[in-house]
């Protein structure tokens, strides 16, 4: 079983559309026999009590750390991106798309 993180975007566009996105992606990776990480549930957290972009961006970037692939979903996010930059300098393997995913989890 493998550890996937999803990235996609939060802040940009429609913050409850971004978060059913990646719900969606999870039940999706939990259907393959995988792990999903759905970092935009912390929406939820963010709800409730509110904290600062930077200091979520951090617990991001070190979950990004502890998985085994991040899977980056379309659509224009900065902080995606950045996500993709900590995965690609720590030999995380990306994938772009569900189709990448498939060869990336073949490997």
């Amino acid at each position: 079983m493998k550890v996937i993180y999803i990235s996609s975007p939060f802040t940009h566009g429609d913050k409850t559309k971004n978060v059913e996105v990646q719900i969606e992606a999870a039940h999706r990776i939990m259907d393959m026999g995988h792990c999903p990480i759905a970092p935009n549930l912390t929406h939820f957290m963010d709800v409730q009590r509110k904290r600062p972009y930077e200091e979520w961006m951090q617990i991001d970037l070190e979950l990004v750390e502890r998985c085994d692939v991040v899977l980056r979903l379309p659509g224009f996010s900065p902080g995606a991106d950045r996500e993709v930059a900590r995965a690609g300098s720590s030999g995380i393997p990306i994938a772009f798309g569900w189709g990448d995913l498939a060869d990336v989890l073949d490997d």
